[in-house]
């Protein structure tokens, strides 16, 4: 709902307004669905004009200040009209003048470098209206990184770069602004988020809703379970965490938030299963393959070993989910207040129809776009099968420009992250962070392990989570075999912390996508999300200590499968201070206790971890030893 929605329709300024909105958005989800059913354009133009547009929404739509209303014309319409010209300026500039830039690459003209300035500045304003200042401030803070680098501490210095090189950076290159972030948005992101505004317009949002309610509604936080499960089914044949929050995500998203998740945690539950997915075979993404070969073992036993710490770290997300459902007083229904299966299958079953066509497609290694595009188009076919769904021409023009409306969010948010994106890759910072963490280790396996799960997480702000594992394999592979870790072993941890980008700010990309969909704060969305993906840094410390890939007797992988398993759901309800109730302080002591003591190696310290987590499970459940 706009800023324009509610007030005096007579109004000529407001009718104005709205009618200008009306036709950015939906032009932007004509331009979007084009391009993805019949080949988008060369990932310059079309990642300036979806952020141009994007940018004159921000600016039609959030008035500079909270307390100011734009309902009449004052200097807050004054100033954004002129921000409004300026950012299809800015998004002109490429997508018209684009085989001159690649004439003169390096060889930047003043227009260049002022045309990149205004660029940089209206997507920092654009992001301190839609986001907050949170995100605006750490995309200050990197451009600042890359102005002073010669003053910073000298583990992370460089040579410094000029303001012109960092701003025609950023703006007018694929390593910045317009880098793999808002590729993203630019790209499959938008064409799923468009597909859940047409299945909310013709009313498949509430089949898929009512179809969930009807099959787990009688258990608590039953659909955000089954969400979570579909997630990682899903993202184990996609391959791609994005891809899968933007596939799954458009129907598990809203049904999670109907049934009393906040959206922001809707949100990051969506990207922390989807993100999962990478992790579980079959597929497990491109990483895989690459380990197979790089280990010279067979991609049938990466597989074998790899099923374990997958179903563990889906069973860490259910715990989580769990708890937010007890935290939020999320019981289940009476099953006689449900929907009926066959009565919501008889009166929706065409929705089935699309979510098939999409799962084919897919399935069939068409590209994400192409699928989302066959999605769209599929469900205003499927629409037409009954009176009661099929849409009017006013109907598509409105589900078009709540597709574009719902985008924004993400989109500003991704062309943010491209900052930082920018500005790692120009100063090298990944590359220099990663290999210097591991000596700052000294010899010591564990904090070895922790700082390559930070090095990760720097390298992913620049990197997709494929390259991430390459350079990060290549650069700390032997530094954790020379500690004594096997080849297979260093590997899939490495694999495994490659994944920590999708779902941790200040670049998530997974939690943005999620975000977008839920209609939440992505900078929120990513460290809910962040926590609910716990399980991907604590399972390859467990690897790194414990023979969790199979490569040791049967009872020692029984042991420690066991012990896992309890220290991630004792650290899940440490994290939240929540098993069966709130906990007191001591016991939540004594959960954080037990959870170490279970990921450590050795008998006695399973023994004692498991004695502390009875202790809390049993005075949780006893009545008598409950507090006041």
């Amino acid at each position: 709902m706009s800023q324009y929605d509610g007030h005096d329709k007579k109004s000529g300024f407001v009718r104005g307004m709205t009618l200008f909105v009306t036709v950015v958005a939906v032009s932007l989800s004509l331009f979007q669905l084009y391009t993805a059913g019949f080949g988008a354009l060369t990932a310059l133009r079309q990642r300036s004009f979806h952020l141009a547009m994007i940018l004159v929404l921000v600016y039609a739509l959030y008035p500079p200040l909270k307390s100011v209303k734009k309902d009449r014309l004052n200097w807050a319409c004054v100033l954004d009209f002129f921000l409004i010209a300026l950012s299809f300026g800015i998004g002109g500039y490429i997508f018209f003048g684009l085989e001159d830039i690649f004439l003169r690459q390096g060889d930047w003209t003043q227009t260049d470098v002022v045309v990149s300035v205004i660029a940089i500045l209206l997507v920092l304003e654009a992001c301190r209206r839609v986001i907050g200042y949170i995100m605006t401030f750490i995309g200050l803070i990197f451009i600042a990184y890359g102005y002073f680098g010669p003053y910073a501490p000298e583990i992370l210095a460089h040579k410094g770069y000029s303001l012109e090189r960092i701003v025609t950076q950023l703006y007018l290159t694929t390593e910045g602004l317009f880098g793999v972030p808002i590729g993203v948005a630019a790209t499959f992101v938008f064409i799923f988020v468009l597909f859940g505004a047409f299945l909310e317009k013709t009313g498949g949002g509430n089949f898929f809703i009512d179809l969930a309610y009807a099959v787990a509604g009688r258990y608590r936080g039953g659909p955000a379970k089954t969400a979570v499960v579909a997630s990682g089914f899903m993202g184990s044949v996609s391959g791609s965490a994005v891809a899968n929050v933007v596939t799954t995500g458009t129907f598990t998203i809203p049904m999670m938030k109907k049934i009393g998740y906040k959206p922001h945690v809707a949100g990051a539950i969506e990207a922390a299963a989807s993100t999962g997915g990478q992790l579980m075979p079959p597929i497990m993404g491109a990483g895989a393959f690459l380990m197979a070969e790089f280990t010279n073992t067979s991609y049938l036993h990466i597989i074998k070993i790899a099923i374990i710490p997958a179903c563990m770290y889906y069973l860490t997300v259910l715990t989580f989910v769990h708890i937010a459902a007890c935290k939020e007083g999320l019981e289940g229904q009476d099953p006689s207040t449900l929907p009926k299966i066959w009565t919501t299958l008889k009166n929706g079953a065409h929705f089935l129809f699309p979510v098939a066509v999409l799962i084919y497609v897919l399935v069939n290694n068409y590209s994400p776009m192409m699928a989302g595009f066959v999605a769209v188009v599929s469900t205003l076919v499927a629409c037409m099968a009954r009176k009661a769904s099929r849409l009017s021409l006013r109907g598509i023009v409105e589900a078009l420009e709540l597709g574009a409306r719902n985008a924004v969010m993400v989109s500003v948010a991704c062309a943010a992250a491209g900052i930082i994106v920018g500005i790692v890759g120009l100063t090298g910072m990944g590359l220099k962070f990663s290999s210097l963490v591991v000596s700052l280790s000294g010899g010591v396996r564990l904090f070895a392990i922790l700082l390559i799960g930070l090095a990760s997480l720097v390298l992913g702000m620049g990197l997709p989570v494929t390259a991430s594992y390459i350079v990060l394999v290549i650069l700390a592979g032997p530094a954790l075999m020379d500690l004594g870790i096997p080849l297979l072993t260093a590997h899939m941890i490495v694999f495994w912390y490659s994944q920590d980008a999708n779902v941790t700010p200040p670049v998530s990309l997974a939690s943005f996508a999620g975000a977008g969909i839920a209609g939440a704060n992505p900078m929120q969305t990513g460290f809910t999300s962040w926590k609910l993906a716990k399980g991907l840094y604590l399972i390859p410390i467990v690897m790194a200590y414990n023979p969790l890939l199979l490569d040791g007797p049967l009872w020692e992988v029984l042991r420690t499968i066991v012990s896992a398993t309890l220290g991630l759901i004792s650290s899940a309800a440490f994290l939240e201070g929540y098993l069966f109730r709130k906990t007191t302080w001591w016991e939540w002591m004594l959960l954080g206790a037990s959870g170490v003591l279970l990921f450590w190696p050795g008998y006695w310290q399973d023994a004692l971890g498991l004695i502390l987590f009875i202790v809390v499970v049993a005075v949780q459940k006893t009545p008598r030893l409950q507090p006041a």
